[in-house]
């Protein structure tokens, strides 16, 4: 690996881990010597990336430390390149719109000699099996109730056909192959449910809900560690 790719490799490292990583670790994800490992910390020390740490204790990366968008890798690319692919055939219209936006934002930040990876990539990700079942509504609303914390007010037919009206507070949303699922505390059921968007005749965005997202989103991970997630509503 030469030297540049080993430093942007180094970065990504310790970008990827909130406490201080051993230069023994380093050496063994980067298959090379503790003797590199050292030298290269100091290099980026002296070209002022804010590394902090010593020897034997470990090294942190300061927070609001960026690599440049020119600075990635072909790896990375073709993974950027795939996972856009995969949910601009998944997501709702405005998402999808904005995976291909983010794929042409990209293109014009790449060098010259990495573009073709992204623009003539023989990498792809077609739809397996049944075609992607429609949204009975636009679930873009959805996500901003997701990111401020907004409740939500469905009409919605559970997979037997019954309707109900549910109070739901979305924390999550996500993207099956063929169906897209709102992963939400029901008010009406006093517990974690999915719901499918396809089934949600009716969506109305309401107020906040009283309780921090991130504590739910912590709590619905402890009950899926116990069973598996279902679409039950």
């Amino acid at each position: 690996m030469a030297k540049t790719d080993r430093l942007v490799a180094l970065v990504q490292l310790l970008r990827r881990h909130r406490r201080p990583v051993t230069a023994e670790f380093m050496a063994h994800e980067l298959e090379v010597s503790l003797r590199t490992v050292y030298r290269d910390i100091a290099t980026l020390m002296n070209n002022r990336v804010p590394v902090r740490g010593e020897a034997g204790i470990g090294y942190v990366l300061e927070a609001g430390y960026d690599l440049p968008p020119m600075m990635f890798t072909v790896d990375e690319v073709e993974a950027m390149l795939v996972g856009l692919r995969w949910l601009r055939g998944r997501a709702d219209p405005a998402l999808g719109k904005a995976a291909e936006d983010a794929l042409a934002k990209i293109g014009t930040v790449l060098p010259a000699a990495m573009k073709p990876i992204l623009f003539e990539s023989t990498l792809f990700a077609p739809a397996i099996g049944n075609k992607s079942v429609a949204d009975s509504v636009d679930i873009a609303p959805v996500r901003l109730a997701i990111r401020k914390g907004l409740k939500a007010e469905v009409r919605y037919t559970d997979e037997v056909g019954k309707e109900t009206r549910r109070v739901i507070w979305p924390i999550g949303l996500g993207y099956f192959d063929t169906v897209r699922v709102i992963i939400a505390w029901c008010e009406f059921r006093g517990a974690f449910r999915h719901f499918r968007t396809d089934r949600i005749a009716e969506l109305r965005i309401a107020e906040r809900y009283p309780t921090r997202r991130a504590d739910l989103i912590r709590q619905w991970e402890k009950e899926r560690k116990l069973r598996p997630m279902q679409r039950k509503t």
